[in-house]
């Protein structure tokens, strides 16, 4: 069976040759920029206010290109199957998200196998109209992204592979984009006065993670998650309270908690005693299902159906866990920003993104402590917060920029090829003061992280 050099410039072995390497960019015949769009009436662009140039990375390889130049982004890593087009001008010329929204309120959260299948079933579909909508043909693509981990591996693979079969057949090189980092620096495409180093809070259904961005693919973890991420807790708690998760459990629980007292159950807040910067909330999650047991409150009565003194108890469990839950993401931050500061003083700015940061309490409430610590708040839009293939274009755009990426894949690629995967795939090398030593951390690293290995590519490279 075929091994995938899918992100063969993020390999460790040593090999007769680097694809990720700057003599592979200049070896590699690019196609001329394309004719100037003129129309974009159908594209999704004009949903946002995005900039029209984008900010530019601290480096340039040489013989990266100095052209404008369009890649597609494929996103598959959970359950949301998105893809989009975008100039490295910074100019989104299309995204199409499909949900599965249904399939989260039948099981409840997400079912791994049933992921893979409604990916499969509209990927086709998504990317189509992603092309359609930015009036491009694959012709006038550069390169495809795609992302490659962390997710479900299931999932990863529908999109790795549609990524790879167009790349292959359109003879285009291939970008392996890493997740968080897409969520990280799409707030470059937002804002252009977001130069590294910066600071990035990541929260998301599967992650908590707190990381100074040095430069592009060079990160430090602060803080990561050592049990349950914060969009999980929110998505257990809606469950639990007997809340519509067809738009998943986080706007669920804002809505109803606007009714609620905050703090009419006293939740104690994570991790108290450790003085680091990592989250749990697995805790909170069982003082969450102990307070609704305790109220004798039915999930299997939706909330539209409750009593107004049941809907009243259901209310406060969700204002009262949301304020401790974001609690802890505050004085995480608090400590980070400490850390990060005395790392590198220059820091102006923490993003804040990943589905989470579509919650304009979390918004609120992170504000207030970067506004006490002299910083800037900076938070992609809601609709480029939640996992989508803008943030996998842009991230392609920022690394094919300077030489990083894949040569085109074989056309005829074996059915039973092997890809590259990395549903548990860290970002960045660990504080020494942040370290851990929790069970799940370890079982985690099964990958090297990607900073590592950038950082190990360059200096075979030299």
């Amino acid at each position: 069976m075929a091994v995938s050099s899918t992100l063969s410039r993020l390999n460790l072995l040593p090999r007769p040759s680097l694809p990720y390497a700057v003599s592979t960019l200049r070896a590699l015949k690019f196609r001329p920029m394309c004719a100037p769009l003129t129309s974009f009436s159908n594209s999704f662009s004009a949903h946002f206010s995005t900039p029209k140039s984008s900010p530019e990375p601290n480096t340039q390889s040489p013989g990266a290109p100095d052209y404008d130049f369009i890649v597609l982004g494929i996103e598959t890593s959970c359950d949301d199957t998105a893809a989009a087009v975008v100039r490295s001008s910074g100019e989104i010329l299309s995204q199409v998200v499909s949900s599965q929204a249904d399939l989260l309120a039948r099981y409840g959260g997400v079912a791994p196998k049933m992921a893979e299948e409604a990916h499969s079933q509209v990927i086709d579909q998504v990317v189509q109209e992603a092309l359609d909508k930015a009036n491009v043909r694959e012709t006038d693509l550069s390169a495809v992204a795609v992302t490659i981990g962390p997710g479900l591996s299931l999932c990863l693979r529908v999109g790795v592979q549609k990524a790879r079969k167009t790349a292959g057949r359109f003879n285009l090189p291939i970008i392996g984009v890493h997740h968080m980092e897409a969520h990280a620096l799409v707030a470059r495409l937002m804002e252009k006065k977001l130069q590294f180093p910066f600071m990035a809070l990541l929260i998301s259904g599967g992650h908590n993670l707190l990381i100074l961005a040095q430069d592009l693919g060079q990160y430090i973890q602060l803080g990561t998650t050592i049990d349950d991420a914060i969009g999980e807790a929110y998505d257990k708690t809606a469950k639990w309270l007997g809340l519509d998760l067809r738009r998943s459990g986080g706007p669920a629980i804002e809505e109803l908690a606007r009714e609620g007292d905050a703090k009419s159950i006293k939740f104690s807040i994570p991790m108290k005693q450790h003085k680091d910067c990592n989250f749990s909330y697995a805790g909170l999650k069982t003082q969450v299902r102990l307070a609704i047991k305790s109220r004798n409150i039915d999930a299997e009565i939706p909330i539209s159906c409750a009593s107004h003194q049941d809907r009243s108890s259901r209310a406060d469990i969700a204002a009262s866990f949301q304020r401790v839950a974001v609690l802890h993401l505050e004085e995480r931050c608090e400590r980070a920003i400490e850390w990060a500061l005395n790392i590198e003083p220059s820091i102006k700015h923490l993003v804040v993104s990943g589905g989470v940061a579509s919650n304009q309490y979390v918004r609120a409430q992170l504000d207030q402590v970067v506004k006490k610590n002299s910083l800037q708040l900076v938070c992609p839009p809601p609709s480029l917060c939640t996992d989508n293939g803008v943030m996998v274009a842009w991230t392609g755009i920022e690394h094919f920029r300077i030489g990083r990426f894949d040569p085109p894949p074989p056309a005829d690629e074996p059915e039973d090829f092997l890809y590259d995967l990395r549903p548990r795939w860290p970002l960045g090398e660990e504080y020494a003061e942040g370290r851990s030593e929790a069970r799940s951390l370890r079982r985690a690293r099964i990958h090297p992280s990607l900073t590592s290995i950038i950082q190990a590519s360059l200096q075979q490279q030299r």
